[in-house]
């Protein structure tokens, strides 16, 4: 049912915690499921230096946590801006589709700490303003196929 790489960041995550001094936090989540994802970002000179997360969830959230994490430290900014779900999910050789809003989550959380760290050091980063992130709303139906 799960991959050997999906429990591997479920039972050994990386970059559990919180940053005490973040340039920029997202959090998401759905009541309905239960998963909540708090990301902590630290940038200097446009680069993440340092990404935490704390997850409240299942293990595919805590992998798709883990892994996203991975995925996005010691990249600039626009190259975390770029990262999607499905490639979340590749990462982790796949997630079972009823998993699969657990990827979604992790980006939204990236993209919700991005547009943090943009307003608090006011940067107009190309592409990020026009991202809109429902943290309301059933992610089950965002899946990207």
């Amino acid at each position: 049912m799960y991959s050997q790489k999906v429990m591997d960041h479920f039972t050994n995550p990386r970059n559990v915690g919180e940053i005490e001094t973040p340039d920029g936090v997202g959090e998401v989540g759905n009541a309905k499921c239960g998963d909540i994802m708090k990301i902590y970002l630290k940038v200097e000179e446009n680069v993440i230096t340092d990404v935490k997360f704390k997850t409240y969830g299942c293990g595919s959230a805590i992998a798709s946590s883990s892994m996203a994490t991975e995925m996005i430290k010691g990249k600039t900014v626009e190259e975390a801006l770029n990262l999607t779900n499905k490639a979340v999910a590749e990462a982790l050789d796949g997630l079972p589709p009823v998993k699969m809003h657990c990827s979604v989550l992790a980006e939204q959380a990236i993209k919700k700490a991005l547009q943090d760290y943009a307003r608090k050091n006011n940067l107009d980063i190309p592409g990020l303003t026009d991202i809109e992130i429902d943290d309301d709303h059933d992610h089950h139906e965002e899946i990207e196929d």
